[in-house]
């Protein structure tokens, strides 16, 4: 069988959940491989993304493993015959990987938070504000490849604006509202579009105000996507090479409560929308 050049992270998740499993029941690779009548290094390429599993086999292995969750079953097999090739492939070759990666965990999410104590988060961005971001942040990308970079954001949005789009909760902090990251013509059309966002019923827009006492979560930042099962959340956070995927259960249940507690102290969404009203007008 051919191995996978560069499997991406969801193909990398569906071995790690299988490895998980194997493990969980005391089973060695050796052991999980006789089960199916293969050598152990077949093992370690499913487990490792490197190859595919079929349903069969699939779920004969989460059978001995004594996995009695018909519902993340399911979704492992679903994951297993996935055959979509989703417009991020277009950008293969043309920008990192983990930013496809990240694209690909969004298509596929049931809901998506974010919290954001710098930047406008991404799904929310405007073209011009975005622009600014990746010519200030690379200022060695010619313009081509900002242009680039920018497309392949504003092509991420379609989960919020697809016909069936994603239950979308963002806490944003009244720093990053303030931080001018072009003009101020940029900075009030992009007040401006939040606030139209904001006025969809899927899309829940929360403000952490400066004027808070003992708030020590501005190391917070964090993308969560929701699986299919629980069991398939993501967290999302930025590392110095791009995203870096979180996804052990200890870290999502963690981050879980983080951005709960987060939630609590920032504004109602009504009243988030009067602040950004207030900061629009300040401009």
């Amino acid at each position: 069988m051919v191995l996978r050049r560069e499997p991406t992270a969801r193909q990398m998740r569906l071995g790690i959940e299988l490895r998980r499993l194997r493990e969980a029941a005391g089973l060695t690779a050796v052991e999980a491989a006789a089960l199916l009548g293969t050598g152990r290094v077949q093992i370690s390429h499913i487990e490792s993304g490197l190859t595919g599993v079929s349903e069969q086999r699939l779920r004969r292995l989460t059978s001995h493993y004594a996995c009695s969750d018909e519902e993340f079953i399911g979704v492992l097999v679903a994951i297993a015959a996935d055959r979509t090739r989703g417009w991020w492939e277009d950008y293969r070759s043309l920008l990192p990987t983990p930013f496809l990666d990240l694209s690909e965990l969004e298509h596929h999410a049931k809901y998506r938070w974010d919290v954001d104590f710098l930047h406008v988060p991404g799904l929310l961005q405007t073209e011009d504000y975005a622009r600014a971001l990746f010519s200030y942040v690379n200022p060695e990308f010619p313009e081509s490849e900002v242009e680039r970079w920018v497309e392949h954001r504003m092509k991420r949005k379609v989960i919020i604006e697809r016909p069936a789009p994603v239950p979308y909760e963002t806490l944003i902090h009244e720093a990053a509202l303030r931080i001018r990251a072009g003009d101020r013509a940029t900075a009030r059309a992009q007040l401006a579009r939040i606030l139209e966002l904001a006025e969809a019923d899927h899309i829940t827009v929360r403000v952490i105000p400066f004027d808070l006492d003992g708030f020590g979560g501005a190391g917070s930042s964090m993308v969560y996507a929701g699986g299919a099962a629980s069991k398939l959340d993501t967290v999302v956070r930025d590392g110095l090479n791009g995203p870096v995927f979180i996804d052990a259960e200890a870290q999502l249940s963690r981050y879980r409560t983080l951005f709960r507690r987060v939630e609590t102290v920032s504004l109602e969404p009504e009243r988030s929308r009067d602040f950004i009203h207030q900061l629009a007008k300040e401009l």
